[in-house]
């Protein structure tokens, strides 16, 4: 007899893990197609995460919790890109910079907030409503995995398909991806290529602030410090074996995500906690070095295909 009531707590589980790295992978699809490497994902879903708890608790409702969450997200990656593309400084260095600045800076404010390092469990913080999907809910095994999920997760799917649209079917998406791919070019036909990186750094910042706010006012109802555990850097590497794009980010983020929940998973097991908690990462490492050799194996087809071709 097969369980399926484990195999449908897994798929649950699997789809509520992958929402923060499919939103962060997404602001990185956006980033890259612009031309801009946002390595501060990471510390920027931090910020939201505290500021939208603290937002919530002090406003008294979910509303002020997203304007805290997403304005705060949306201010780091305003400064991320007032330095890297207005001052030149070296994008690495300036996402490295918010990265560390986040770790602090959250610890310091939960304890001026709540006297407290390590969580806001002090603070009446609000969360976003689960949503159970009409006629989908009523079906058996489907509607176990399917429904009931946070609101930010069937956002973070929607924005699948928001993005593509944004990216390929219009004017704005245009000027971007051709800021991406020929800056010097969008530059002679009168784009002003600084102010796109910034307005698509900014878009990053409001899909990454929502992810940040899915962890702790969706995934758990608090905030908890170094939260979101390597996650931005984790949906970087789902950008990049997604080639970049809206589905291919949804695919890469689905992958790292089933390691994520496996590891959630295995933890019930006797298995040593920190070979668990490293399943991710090694997946991550895995995905990269595969996606590494299938770069260099398409460059070099292509040096080929080039030199065939002068020869003839």
């Amino acid at each position: 007899m097969i369980d399926y009531s484990f195999i449908v707590d897994f798929l649950f589980m699997w789809i509520r893990v992958a929402t923060p790295i499919l939103l962060a992978s997404l602001g990185a699809v956006i980033c890259e197609k612009a031309g801009v490497v946002n390595l501060g994902l990471d510390g920027t879903m931090l910020i939201s995460a505290l500021f939208g708890v603290l937002g919530s608790a002090y406003g008294g409702n979910l509303f002020w919790g997203i304007i805290a969450g997403i304005g705060s997200a949306v201010i780091v990656s305003g400064i991320f890109a007032y330095f890297h593309l207005v001052l030149k400084a070296n994008a690495v260095l300036c996402g490295t910079a918010v990265n560390t600045i986040a770790s602090g800076l959250t610890v310091f404010a939960l304890q001026l907030a709540t006297g407290e390092k390590g969580s806001s469990s002090s603070l009446k913080s609000y969360v976003f409503p689960t949503v159970n999907i009409p006629v989908i809910k009523d079906i058996p095994i489907l509607g176990d995995i399917l429904s009931g999920h946070n609101l930010i997760t069937y956002i973070a799917f929607v924005m699948v398909v928001v993005i593509w649209i944004l990216m390929y079917k219009t004017p704005l998406g245009l000027r971007m991806r051709a800021v991406g791919e020929n800056p010097n070019a969008a530059s002679s036909v009168g784009q002003n290529v600084i102010k796109i990186r910034i307005l698509a750094t900014l878009l990053c910042g409001v899909l990454v602030g929502f992810g940040g706010m899915y962890l702790s006012m969706g995934y758990l109802s608090m905030f908890t410090r170094d939260m979101v555990a390597g996650r931005g850097f984790i949906a970087l590497a789902a950008c990049a074996m997604g080639q970049a794009t809206p589905i291919g980010a949804l695919i890469s983020s689905m992958v790292f995500a089933f390691f994520d929940g496996l590891s959630n998973i295995l933890q019930l097991l006797q298995i040593p906690s920190e070979f668990v908690q490293m399943l991710p990462y090694i997946a991550t490492i895995f995905g990269l070095t595969v996606y590494s050799i299938q770069k260099i194996r398409l460059q070099n087809k292509k040096n080929k295909e080039m030199q065939q071709n002068v020869a003839e």
